[in-house]
């Protein structure tokens, strides 16, 4: 009603409906009060469905430096974005916003992440604010691969200084073992990749040959309702481990299985480390996916021939067990079939940074005890000994002490149980 007689003055209306002046007088002051309390109780909600979180003030950051796609911002030394927090720094000049992915440990305030389209020409001081949730869009691979050198530097394979950098543990320094001063990237389904790469980290940490390790993390789509990485790291005291020689990055990968195509995007790489759900679900731990992982120090004279004859061998064996190309029940398959499997058993290992949740201490085994193992494997030395005990352990004395060990979750098995 007010709309349509605001033009009209109060004796008009007045004459109109046949009132008196102060009865118009008090029904448009009383009408109005009500549009009032109205109009204020639809601000008051609107403010709060869309108000600033408390912390909005500690979310702002300055840009540094975008060099391509990689972008350097500084923040509160106290309150900086976890990795995988989406970021977006404001380009006024074209009117947008550049999304950016953080991809390492923030140092100092200081946070680098990849942009998610083109970045180059954003001034440095613009405005970057943090939104506090985890990035869910995926980094592209070739982008990432055209980035290796500047965020990686040379490979010491390309200067022909190439070195193997010895872990401790079997599967990585047999099967894929990491380059001196190189790059490795740790890709698998769910957050397999994450701890290994701790692990990795906490092993390497205090040497003096750098590593570059990058992990390409799918979506956690069966995770609870507000999980959060960053966090997980941090309450299972994983995110506390420092980095040292060790240079962490972590990205969004695209959902599914890591095909060889798939794979094929990240030959820059030194060393490409697979992890398989298939492998986690038969408990074998870590779940390195002897098949598909490479290194490429095989391509040159860092390794010893008779490290990459074995290395081949054990790859052909287990990619038979694995493609069922043996059988179990038959006579020389039989024997084969053991033999792979004590080669898969023996690849398990007990990781440092899990002690707390495996009840057991960690082990290392060096790579000449690891290759000679392998060896004696595939030539029938150890046909003698259980299948099981070779399970989750370190070196053969460990082993050999396993004999009659009972596994809490019955004996090893190929394929699988169904969980």
């Amino acid at each position: 009603m007010l709309f349509f007689v605001h033009e009209c003055s109060h004796l008009d209306i007045a004459i109109f409906l046949g009132l008196p002046v102060a009865t118009v007088n008090n029904r448009l002051h009383a009408a109005r009060s009500k549009l009032k309390e109205r109009m204020l109780a639809m601000v008051n909600e609107t403010f709060k469905a869309h108000a600033l979180p408390d912390d909005f003030a500690n979310r702002i950051g300055r840009l540094i430096e975008a060099r391509g796609t990689v972008v350097e911002a500084l923040f509160d030394p106290d309150t900086p974005p976890d990795v995988l927090t989406e970021l977006a720094v404001s380009d006024e000049a074209n009117r947008r916003a550049v999304a950016v992915q953080v991809f390492q440990p923030p140092s100092g305030g200081v946070v680098r992440g990849i942009a998610l389209s083109p970045a180059a020409a954003l001034p440095r001081g613009s405005t970057v604010l943090s939104s506090g949730n985890q990035s869910e869009t995926p980094v592209d691979l070739d982008e990432l691969a055209r980035l290796l050198p500047q965020l990686a530097g040379p490979s010491p394979i390309s200067t022909g200084n190439a070195r193997l950098l010895e872990t401790g543990i079997k599967v990585i320094d047999v099967m894929c073992p990491l380059v001196a001063g190189g790059n490795a990237v740790i890709a698998g389904e769910l957050c397999n990749p994450t701890y290994t790469l701790y692990e990795l980290t906490h092993r390497l940490k205090d040497g003096v040959d750098g590593l570059k390790l990058f992990a390409l993390l799918q979506v956690w789509r069966d995770a609870p309702s507000g999980f959060s990485f960053p966090a997980s790291l941090k309450e299972e005291g994983l995110a506390d481990i420092p980095c040292g020689a060790v240079e962490q990055f972590f990205m969004r990968a695209e959902d599914g299985p890591w095909t060889a195509s798939r794979l094929s995007r990240l030959d820059p790489f030194d060393v490409v480390i697979r992890h398989s759900r298939e492998l986690a679900r038969a408990r074998v731990f870590p779940a390195v996916d002897v098949v598909m992982s490479r290194s490429r120090l095989f391509e040159t004279n860092a390794v010893s021939a008779e490290h990459v004859a074995v290395a081949e061998r054990v790859r052909k064996a287990i990619a038979a067990l694995w493609a069922a190309d043996l059988n179990a029940e038959s006579g020389a398959d039989s024997l084969m079939f053991e033999r792979a499997l004590k080669l898969q058993n023996y690849f398990t290992q007990p990781f440092f940074i899990a002690e707390r949740w495996n009840k057991r201490p960690g082990t290392a085994v060096p790579l000449a005890k690891a290759l000679q193992t392998c060896r004696d494997i595939l030539d029938g030395r150890y046909d003698e000994l259980p299948t099981d005990g070779f399970y989750f352990s370190g070196d053969m004395a460990e082993i050999r002490s396993n004999a009659g060990r009972a596994l809490p979750f019955g004996p090893v098995m190929w394929p699988p149980r169904a969980q």
